[in-house]
């Protein structure tokens, strides 16, 4: 039988379950861990990852109830595919033909509400991928780079607020507006006032301070937009 593999996670100084949800909850959004993918048996990841099985087993079921694995007992853990309901509204929305303007108001809609759950809802788990992403953000890197960070953040943030229907809207926007977007990471200035963007959420997503939260993804998006005009 064959099991996913799972790379090694960096170790910070929150729990140690916190730490082994945030690193497999990463794996699991960028694609590195795909729907169906079977987790090694908690013996031997736990062992792997050099953790106790308790602390493996908070962090299993931390993403379940994120909707993130499937536990079966006898069958072990599987990484689990998007909500159903998720999965249709992706269809329905993919077949749409939507013209730039309407995806630039949806997301100024639906982001700050994400920002504001995020605040709310967000486990250490996800401050912890989130606070990873930051870190690796820099205003030196490429144009590519700094964009596929920029997702990710997006992404980890929309995760963050525990609905996949908002991780679905917030996927769309995102292949909607990618020209736009790609705009405002190519110069250092426009990278620079991305990561400042997030740096302003993610303090207030970790203070659990939804209007605030609400308010900085706001701010963010209004300045993106401004590096993202032709004059700009």
């Amino acid at each position: 039988m064959t099991f996913a593999s799972i790379p090694p996670m960096r170790r910070h100084s929150r729990s140690v379950s916190a730490e082994v949800a945030a690193h497999l909850e990463k794996l699991i959004i960028s694609g590195e861990l795909r729907a169906g993918d079977r987790l090694p048996p908690e013996r031997e990841l736990a062992a792997s990852m050099n953790i106790s099985r308790s602390s493996l087993r908070e962090a299993m079921f931390e993403l379940e109830s994120k909707k993130l694995v499937e536990r079966r007992q006898g069958r072990g853990s599987t990484v689990a595919d998007i909500s159903k309901g998720a999965s249709r509204l992706y269809g329905n929305l993919a077949d749409l033909d939507v013209e730039l303007g309407y995806a630039t108001e949806l997301r100024d809609l639906v982001e700050p509400r994400i920002a504001e759950l995020a605040a709310l809802r967000a486990v250490d788990s996800n401050l912890l991928s989130l606070d990873e992403v930051l870190t690796r953000s820099q205003e030196t890197l490429p144009p590519e780079e700094s964009m596929r960070l920029d997702i990710e953040f997006h992404t980890l943030l929309a995760h963050a607020a525990q609905n996949p229907l908002l991780v679905t809207l917030c996927t769309m926007t995102t292949e909607w507006t990618q020209r736009t977007r790609m705009l405002s990471h190519r110069t250092a200035l426009g990278r620079r006032i991305s990561i400042q963007g997030h740096e302003l959420i993610y303090r207030a997503v970790s203070e659990h301070d939804g209007p605030t939260a609400a308010a900085a993804m706001e701010q963010h998006l209004r300045e993106v937009r401004e590096i993202s005009t032709p004059n700009g």
